[in-house]
């Protein structure tokens, strides 16, 4: 009886194990299109505000090749994710193009005085547009696309602005990916 019900359980562990949830980190891209070029992403971050009110909206704040730092992230994104891989322009079926539109950083939450800011919103607006190799016509555009983070900047959950830069990155990456692949 303890023989067959130890088979038993045995032959459960090895079913479950081999036909498991399907669980996977990799995107379920079937398309015809296998590679996928990312091409340098412009900056048209407009960091002078000439119909500004204040002098701290007039020169706002900006993190020097972040149109770079955010394409690389894209590139290790679709090498991590496995469902396009990386090509040179005239040898890639898609090819992505993107500017960075804005960087904005703005306060969410106030200390007791009301003056001293608590928590930060840090947003990256990108515009992209997807095309298929030889074609003039993208097979989608995003105008504003957005990628964004909340941190604080003291307490027990305090970060410093770049590491709240990198979680904002991954975040537009994430969902630059993700409509790539799963909604065109």
């Amino acid at each position: 009886m303890k023989a067959t019900l130890f088979l038993l359980s045995t032959f459960y562990f090895l079913l479950s194990t081999l036909f498991g949830c399907g669980y996977t980190t990799h995107s379920v891209y079937r398309g015809v299109e296998k590679t996928i070029c990312v091409e340098p992403f412009a900056n048209k971050v407009d960091i002078l505000s000439e119909d500004a009110t204040s002098l701290s909206q007039r020169f706002r704040t900006y993190h020097p090749l972040l149109e770079t730092d955010i394409r690389t992230a894209v590139i290790n994104r679709f090498m991590s994710d496995g469902g396009l891989r990386i090509a040179k322009r005239d040898e890639a079926d898609l090819i992505l193009k993107g500017e960075l539109i804005d960087y904005q950083r703005d306060a969410l939450r106030y200390e007791n005085n009301q003056e001293d800011v608590a928590e930060y919103r840090i947003s990256l607006v990108m515009r992209l547009s997807l095309y298929k190799k030889g074609e003039e016509k993208p097979v989608w555009e995003e105008p504003n696309f957005i990628g964004d983070t909340t941190y604080f900047i003291s307490g027990a959950q305090a970060k410093t602005e770049k590491a709240a830069l990198d979680d904002a990155i991954a975040d537009l990456v994430r969902r630059v990916v993700e409509r790539l692949v799963e909604n065109w």
